[in-house]
């Protein structure tokens, strides 16, 4: 299991799409791989199986979980972001930030 490090890898940009989606609200499979698509504007387009895989290793990992939902009018099983899964994003945001700054720091640019 991963767990919150100084100097954690960094995530793949689906990873951090998918858990800034679940940060919002728990969804199920369909609605996470389309909320995907509508954060990065249409950048990143996940397969079902590459979603699915990337699920599997996220609850593996416990930074997301099961969450049952009132409507299972169709046996949709729904996920929603942990406290581990909230503070790996929140690390991960704070490395871009970083990142950011300092690239913007050293070309010279100006925030916006």
């Amino acid at each position: 299991m991963r767990h919150v490090a100084k100097n954690a890898k960094p995530l793949s940009e689906p990873v951090v799409l998918m858990l800034t989606s679940l940060a919002s609200e728990p969804k199920h499979g369909y609605a996470l791989l389309k909320d995907v698509e509508e954060l990065s504007q249409g950048r990143v387009q996940l397969s079902t199986g590459t979603l699915y895989g990337a699920i599997r290793r996220l609850l593996e990992d416990r930074w997301i979980e099961r969450f049952e939902q009132e409507d299972t009018s169709r046996d949709k099983q729904a996920y929603r972001l942990t406290a581990m899964g909230r503070m790996q994003l929140n690390t991960e945001i704070a490395r871009l930030r970083h990142l950011l700054q300092s690239a913007t720091t050293r070309l010279g640019l100006k925030e916006s």
